[in-house]
């Protein structure tokens, strides 16, 4: 069960609930429509050891993270391997064929812009590309180790999937948050985000839920809302935002509307 807080900010966790099952796939649903969202989902996706069906989002971008596990990706065919750390991204119409090497599931971490709901377009598994066809460049797989690191105050991100792979619509990035609470803020555009690492909380004006690893959250356009460190370490999380731009990118209540909120307890 989701934790609704001021604005229509939620928090689930990782695989709480019921999945859904596409052949040997688990789903776990997570931000969307029915949640609230306008334009951008988010989806928890479990692969049993062995190849998956085939599967396609025709109407949507869709980019994906690898949260736990290895496999060999075909993205049309074309063979990459990943182990988590990966993002990637899957233009719409492409078919993803997954082959998880074991011995634990694969679990991805999927953002689709715009939401298409439940719908998936079935198809055959796809090993190796179609006859003619040419590769993707540059690739649409990206590693976290092979991004600059990028600071905005005391915080920190790495961009994986945006328009330098192919991906006009969408940015997917990592970042890095220190112990300790910054300003609140907000953004112009919906935003989803999987907690990797640390503890802490998430605030959406007066309201609060506590957060840990695999904390799915979703942010709606123009929410006042930060996320707090509570622990020793580093925070990290996964974030995909719609439309793209850079996670540097945040506008700040006023000073007036700062001195007029009633403290927090």
């Amino acid at each position: 069960m989701a934790r609704v807080l001021a604005g229509g900010c939620r928090v689930w966790g990782l695989k709480e609930g019921r999945p859904r099952r596409i052949g040997g796939v688990k789903v776990w649903d997570r931000a969307g429509r029915r949640s609230g969202a306008k334009a951008i989902s988010l989806r928890v996706m479990e692969f049993e050891t062995g190849l998956s069906p085939g599967i396609q989002t025709p109407g949507a971008d869709d980019v994906l993270y690898v949260l736990e596990g290895h496999a060999t990706l075909y993205l049309d065919g074309w063979r990459h391997l990943v182990a988590p750390g990966t993002g990637f991204y899957l233009r719409p119409g492409a078919c993803l064929t997954v082959e998880s090497r074991g011995p634990h599931p694969l679990t991805l971490v999927s953002a689709r812009c715009p939401d298409p709901g439940k719908e998936l377009a079935p198809a055959a598994p796809r090993t190796v590309p179609a006859p003619g066809a040419k590769a993707a460049s540059p690739s649409p797989v990206v590693r976290i180790a092979d991004r600059p690191a990028e600071a905005t105050g005391d915080r920190s991100y790495r961009v994986l999937v945006d328009r330098t792979v192919g991906c006009e619509a969408v940015t997917q990035f990592v970042g890095t948050i220190p112990p300790g609470r910054s300003p609140d803020h907000f953004h112009h555009y919906e935003e989803v985000l999987c907690i990797l690492e640390g503890k802490g909380c998430l605030w959406a004006g007066r309201s609060h839920a506590a957060i840990g690893p695999g904390s799915c959250i979703f942010l709606p356009r123009r929410q006042v809302h930060c996320v707090e460190n509570t622990g020793n370490g580093p925070l990290r999380l996964l974030g995909v935002f719609y439309p793209a731009g850079s996670p540097a990118a945040r506008l700040y209540r006023s000073p007036s509307s700062r001195r007029n909120a009633k403290p927090r307890k």
